[in-house]
């Protein structure tokens, strides 16, 4: 094999690695919310339990990507899509963390009932995982016009996020009793804001493989 066609051939398995661990993560973050609405403890820790893997791939893009530099010396696009394989690859690894965080939440709280309503949760999970998915898209197909949508929706989860907080805060003062549950329902609220924000970043990333330039999409 020619060294330029075993080179595309890496980039392919580089590509490769990141649909797998993009695929993981999808199904981490869909777990994450399907254990938290039915207080499934046994689903939660199936996503605690996968993480490993998820972890692995994380460094194992890393280092193939290093490997890579190092080898071909590549310059201009492809040079860019080895940096932003390992860009992605990390803020994808964050958001398994957070699905981990989400379910160990989960686990706290246990079965007692909610003490306020969890639409709003479930709604900004919802949306997060769209923009995950959206983000993958967007990467797989160099779409940054899928990539800006990402940025709209991270405003109206940052809208639904602060209306959440406000709300928990409110129901401290009249149920001083759910404490514990309101701090895990906030942990969760905050875990997802940051899950749309990492997902952002890799519209962010995709934006600068098509384009050569870095966009602060959070402006």
């Amino acid at each position: 094999m020619a060294v330029r066609e075993k080179f595309h051939y890496d980039l392919k398995t580089l590509r490769q690695k990141l649909i797998e661990i993009g695929s993981l993560t999808e199904i981490a973050l869909s777990k994450s919310i399907d254990a938290f609405q039915a207080k499934n403890v046994d689903r939660a820790l199936e996503v605690i339990d996968g993480d490993s893997k998820i972890d692995l791939l994380d460094e194992e893009i890393n280092d193939f990507a290093i490997l890579l530099i190092a080898k071909q010396q590549p310059v201009a696009i492809d040079l860019r899509r080895i940096i932003v394989a390992i860009k992605i690859s990390t803020d994808v690894e964050r958001i398994a963390d957070f699905a981990v965080n989400i379910a160990k939440a989960t686990i706290r709280i246990g079965e007692q009932p909610f003490v306020v309503p969890i639409d709003k949760l479930v709604r900004m999970h919802q949306m997060a995982l769209e923009m995950l998915s959206l983000g993958l898209k967007a990467y797989y197909e160099e779409d940054v016009v899928l990539a800006k949508k990402i940025a709209d929706m991270d405003d109206e989860v940052d809208h639904l996020y602060g209306q959440t907080i406000k709300e928990l805060l409110q129901t401290t003062q009249t149920n001083s009793e759910a404490i514990s549950q309101i701090t895990q329902l906030s942990f969760i609220a905050r875990y997802i804001e940051r899950v749309a924000d990492h997902a952002t970043n890799i519209a962010e990333s995709v934006f600068y493989l098509v384009k050569g330039r870095h966009y602060d999409l959070n402006d």
